[in-house]
């Protein structure tokens, strides 16, 4: 839908209005036969129709441009009152700018800020709503630092609340410390592991240094013996040559 027309200050050109809605051009496309239309206008047209709604020509959404630059700046000229205008605002000002205004207007209907207010109020009213808000929050004045609502203030009971924050911290605290535990245990497992698997190979190490010793041993004996036949055999051919 566009711009209600009736909000625009002076005339407005024929061209500057939509051919379905018959308002001020809002966010405008334009057919191939020149005919303008607001952009949700013609796609909610082209959902039933494949032609023009001007002059029956055929069109797709395929073929809508944006509006000429002319005819676009012509539009972004044109003067208009703010929509809050019933609630008091004056401010007129170009189609260009009105977004931006109207964003900021004090006038605006804006919803309360506070959890479960459905009230709607004047930005420029706001801090005063605020004030008096039956939402608003704040601090106890009895000093135990719980953030209350206005409406829940015969039901604040300071001990009570205390009780539960101190529950729900001795909760957090037990988890921490299971979480704290369970690593702990994890990585203790984990270095165990690690032993055991360094004392089998120091193991299987030291039992191989068993084996060659025991081998270099027997190869020491067998050469003990070796020597001990060689010494006889010269003693034996020494006595024969004495007696020779």
């Amino acid at each position: 839908m566009g711009y209600d027309i009736d909000r625009f200050v002076g005339y407005v050109n024929e061209g500057l209005l939509c051919s379905i809605c018959r308002d001020v051009l809002e966010d405008p496309l334009q057919a191939p036969c020149e005919h303008a239309f607001c952009t949700a206008c013609i796609h909610g047209w082209l959902v039933h129709h494949s032609n023009c709604p001007e002059d029956r020509q055929v069109i797709d959404v395929s073929l809508l441009r944006p509006l000429y630059r002319y005819m676009k700046n012509d539009l972004n000229r044109l003067q208009l009152h703010c929509r809050n205008r019933e609630y008091g605002c004056e401010m007129v000002c170009s189609l260009e700018s009105i977004d931006r205004h109207e964003r900021e207007c004090e006038y605006s209907q804006i919803p309360c800020s506070n959890a479960g207010c459905t009230v709607q109020i004047e930005r420029r009213n706001l801090d005063c709503h605020l004030a008096v808000c039956e939402f608003r929050s704040r601090e106890c004045p009895n000093g135990c630092g719980y953030t209350i609502l206005s409406a829940e203030d015969t039901q604040h009971n300071c001990v009570a609340e205390l009780r539960t924050e101190l529950e729900l911290l001795r909760s957090e605290m037990i988890c921490k410390v299971e979480e704290a535990k369970h690593e702990m245990e994890s990585r203790l497992d984990s270095q165990r592991r690690h032993m055991v698997q360094k004392e089998s190979v120091l193991q299987n190490e030291i039992e191989e240094l068993k084996s060659q010793l025991s081998r270099l041993m027997s190869d020491v004996r067998s050469l003990m013996a070796v020597e001990r036949q060689h010494r006889q055999e010269l003693e034996q051919a020494e006595l024969e040559k004495r007696e020779l």
